[in-house]
């Protein structure tokens, strides 16, 4: 379903990533240590446009993990799940494994 929607721009859609809420032993943990404003993305836009015209590329790629400012952005629902709409200069970097 979110293939359907192509950002704009520089625009990135990015579908927020829900850490777990108990350990692999069963144990529950408090929501303040769960928090990570991360996510997955899903589509990008082709990039913005400088003074002169020049296309200027989006600096993530589908399928990056990416960490998210604590506000911001667009909510975006497509069907059952939640999406969020960011401009490129928003992302404030790239998770690596």
């Amino acid at each position: 379903m979110a293939k359907r929607l192509i950002p704009l721009f520089n625009r990135v859609l990015v579908e927020k990533i829900v850490p777990p809420s108990k350990t692999s032993a069963g144990i529950l943990l408090p929501e303040k240590t769960t928090k990570l404003n991360s996510g997955k993305v899903i589509a990008v836009g082709p990039g913005g446009r400088d003074r002169d015209g020049k296309l200027i590329p989006v600096c993530v790629k589908e399928g990056d993990t990416v960490l998210l400012p604590e506000y911001g952005g667009t909510e975006v629902k497509l069907g059952e799940k939640e999406y969020h709409l960011y401009r490129d200069d928003d992302i404030l970097g790239t998770l690596c494994d």
